[in-house]
């Protein structure tokens, strides 16, 4: 009877195939078809509501949120400028924010091999607004489904005027929120408080930037919607090339659920064999991106579980186990039996774990300080007045720390030799800043054993050495001397 079943279900594959060829949001003449999804209910409904207000609790009040009197995190690409717990990186660190987004890509591929799109339906900034803040504002105004339906067809009265002016002017006060939010996760929520209460001709970057996040925002809450999703969105395409038969998605159990057909209210005798879906189109009705789950995996499932629970909703009422759609994998649901564990996991496992270890090094040797040492550009070598050889040296200091650090130059080898700093003997780096200077390196000739002598200059920090280089002294030859 399983095999029976199971074929049945490859011959409905089969027959309604053409769904591939297009998506539902999308009809045959290129058209948008406004999707008018179902309010959802159930208890991955409650789920998702209860992490979504911890995400965007966290969300609105990162900017707020110090460490040691600086950002939490701060993402300025403008000055590339990063801070991200607590500790800033600068372009010097480049290395390191390359490692930390090719870690973070392989645990997203790692991530969805396993469990699907989870992270789209329950943790991705566009879903949790969209249908959970702004697709609620329009349930309060406008009603279900078939109540925005008929507004939307019915003649422009003053009840559907204001229904529609009040939605919008919601909509652009989030999305405002929104953006004053991004904006001060890129420039520091002082700078944005600064562009709030001054006129906007003394930050008009700023302005310009907010006024052009909060129409972006708008115009995809408001009208793009789920299109980000399913035509925009590169990871709904990534799902083709990463997901298996093993992988953990949104799944419907056709060995359960075919043949389908409807419910009768009266029992009459039939030699047909139904399953328990009884093809009531609910979880066609409540999914926001208006796919059918029956049809299998499809790029456009958000798994935002919506389905799930209207299905298990039915289930109930028609005295039948809940489960009919439910996370699992096509394996599982064939095999009946879950195997997580395989081996392309087990490789992108071990690639994370060695990215990981990789971060965690260079992270916990990464130095507070770093000094980069120059040859003065189109400079050889002189003589001074007492005999002694210099070159000139362009020296930069990167002060990683948000606190102004005095520091010593050192040299530590060839023994005798001196420097000299041009503009003053101190060495002061400005917090999280950049100090350049010229200095002249001057050794004795006696010192001089070649044309490239090594020398190695050392910095140090309340006596304690933090970091050295070496560099290339340009000398005359010995019998030049």
């Amino acid at each position: 009877m399983k095999d029976d079943v199971g074929a049945s279900h490859d011959a409905l594959y089969h027959y309604d195939e053409e769904f591939r060829n297009s998506i539902s949001t999308v009809d045959a003449e290129g058209k948008r078809v406004w999707i008018y999804p179902k309010k959802p209910s159930g208890i991955y409904h409650r789920w998702r509501i209860a992490l979504t207000v911890f995400l965007l609790t966290l969300f609105f009040a990162g900017p707020f949120i110090k460490f040691s009197g600086h950002p939490f995190l701060l993402l300025n690409i403008f000055e590339r400028k990063f801070i991200l717990f607590g500790q800033v990186f600068w372009p010097q660190d480049f290395f390191l924010l390359a490692i930390v987004a090719i870690t973070f890509f392989v645990f997203i591929i790692l991530f969805t091999v396993a469990f699907g799109r989870v992270w789209c339906g329950w943790a991705c900034p566009q879903t949790l607004f969209m249908e959970m803040v702004f697709r609620k504002i329009e349930y309060w105004i406008e009603g279900d489904a078939n109540d925005q339906r008929k507004l939307k067809s019915s003649p422009m009265t003053v009840s559907r005027a204001s229904k529609n002016i009040l939605k919008h002017f919601l909509f652009l006060v989030i999305s405002v929120l929104i953006a004053h939010t991004v904006m001060a996760y890129l420039i520091g929520i002082e700078e944005v408080k600064q562009i709030i209460t001054e006129p906007p001709t003394n930050h008009m970057a700023g302005f310009i930037g907010l006024t052009a996040f909060t129409i972006v925002f708008y115009g995809v809450y408001a009208r793009f919607r789920e299109q980000a999703c399913t035509v925009v969105c590169p990871y709904g395409r990534l799902q083709s090339v990463l997901l298996v038969k093993d992988s953990i998605v949104v799944a419907y159990d056709w060995l359960r659920g075919e043949p389908r057909g409807k419910l009768k209210k009266s029992p009459v005798a039939s030699s047909e064999k139904k399953g328990d879906c009884i093809d009531c189109k609910l979880c066609v009705h409540v999914c926001p991106t208006g796919i059918d789950i029956r049809h299998g995996t499809q790029l456009e499932c958000v798994n935002c579980t919506a389905c799930i629970d209207a299905c298990d909703d039915v289930m109930l009422k028609i005295n039948k186990p809940k489960g009919l759609i439910r996370y699992s994998s096509y394996n599982a649901i064939k095999d009946g039996k879950i195997k997580l564990f395989t081996p392309r996991i087990a490789g992108y496992s071990v690639v994370l774990i060695v990215l990981l270890g990789l971060l965690t090094f260079f992270i916990s040797t990464r130095k507070d300080i770093e000094m980069t040492v120059l040859k003065a550009p189109g400079t050889l070598y002189s003589k001074t007045d007492d005999g002694q050889i210099t070159n000139l040296y362009n020296i930069e200091f990167i002060n990683k720390t948000f606190e102004d650090v005095p520091l010593e130059l050192k040299i530590e080898s060839p023994t005798g030799a001196s420097f000299m700093r041009v503009g003053g003997p101190e060495i002061v780096v400005p917090k999280e800043g950049i100090l350049k200077g010229l200095y002249m390196v001057k050794i004795p000739p006696q010192l001089i054993t070649s044309t490239k002598t090594i020398v190695r200059l050392s910095v140090y920090q309340n006596g304690k050495k933090i970091t050295s280089n070496n560099v290339k002294f340009i000398g005359p030859l010995k019998k030049q001397i």
